[in-house]
């Protein structure tokens, strides 16, 4: 395999990991058929097929496995090659590379950018994932931090709470409940609820605030986007359980409003994760020193809450209570 590209294994790896030309070619911006013909050339290079189909599934040949071990023994060493480049060069340059759950892309490049002031040599990979997609990133060595609600479980990694993360229940301005005090939170049983897609990050964070009332919850509709979510509220099709934290600007727009619903705001936490074993390039460390030290005041600055029904989601935490 004299010719193979750097190109080729991480278009072979997107494809192996996914099972999917098709989403191979999302992850990476690419057209389906410029995966194809990454992987038909190295294919032709290796001098056997690296994938097969039986049936409907798709599955790696035993070349294709051998294949797999190699790319991913290759990417390790360059990943270890750029670390060791990075230490040497110190945190005046290197890269960042952190991959944060959807919620926090409407306040996280404004931290970078916070960082980034004290430290003009680093440059920056920022990737935004549903949970599913993130896990996938610590899992395969992806990224150096990562940013998200509930750290995994069933993953030996290590996870610090850097910032509290609130959640609301926001809905139209002209809801009927729009304006009242201290809603009951049995009264939420009786509407309509838009929310984010089952084992999103938004919608485990719902389940557990919720407690045994989330069964009797009437789930209208379920969406992978929080943007679109929020339109869905907009039009009248339910209320939304979002964090706080990605609708300062509609508050301030009056597009939507923030319900005051007994024991909310529901109080949650960010948190940095990263893989236990992992040695952290130094710019990977200063940054995690800088979250705990700055992070929490800083989302605070920056995620303005500015519309007067949503200064309750920036009083004293209150603990949920399970029903």
């Amino acid at each position: 395999m004299k010719h193979v590209t750097l190109r080729q294994l991480r278009v072979f790896l997107s494809a192996a990991r996914h099972m999917n030309f098709s989403r191979a070619a999302t992850e990476l911006h690419l057209t389906q058929p410029a995966v194809s013909t990454q992987i038909k050339e190295l294919a032709a290079d290796a001098g056997l097929p690296l994938f097969e189909r039986i049936g409907r599934r798709t599955y790696l040949t035993p070349a294709g496995e051998e294949v797999l071990e190699c790319a991913k023994a290759i990417t390790q060493r360059l990943r270890e090659a750029e670390d060791a480049l990075g230490r040497l060069r110190g945190i005046t340059g290197g890269r960042l590379n952190v991959a944060v759950i959807s919620a926090g892309d409407y306040f996280f490049p404004r931290l970078l950018a916070a960082f980034g002031a004290s430290h003009p040599g680093v440059s920056f990979n920022l990737t935004v994932h549903n949970r599913d997609g993130l896990l996938r990133q610590l899992a395969d060595n992806l990224t150096d931090l990562a940013i998200m609600v509930r750290p995994p479980r069933d993953m030996d990694t290590v996870a610090v709470a850097f910032a509290p993360h609130p959640y609301v229940i926001v809905a139209p301005p002209d809801h009927p409940l729009a304006g009242a005090r201290q809603i009951p939170r049995a009264a939420l049983n009786r509407e309509r609820f838009v929310l984010r897609e089952q084992g999103s990050d938004t919608w485990n964070s719902m389940r557990e605030v919720f407690g045994r009332q989330f069964s009797r919850l009437n789930i209208a509709m379920q969406i992978q986007s929080t943007e679109t979510i929020k339109q869905a509220v907009v039009a009248g099709f339910g209320i939304a359980f979002l964090s706080a934290h990605t609708i300062a600007l509609d508050l301030l727009a009056g597009h939507l409003v923030v319900l005051d619903v007994q024991d909310f705001p529901a109080m949650l936490s960010w948190y940095l994760v990263h893989n236990r074993a992992k040695r952290l390039p130094p710019v990977a460390a200063a940054f995690k020193d800088f979250l705990l030290r700055e992070g929490a005041p800083l989302i605070e600055r920056l995620v303005k809450l500015g519309a007067p029904a949503a200064s309750q989601a920036t009083r004293p935490p209150s603990r949920a209570r399970r029903s």
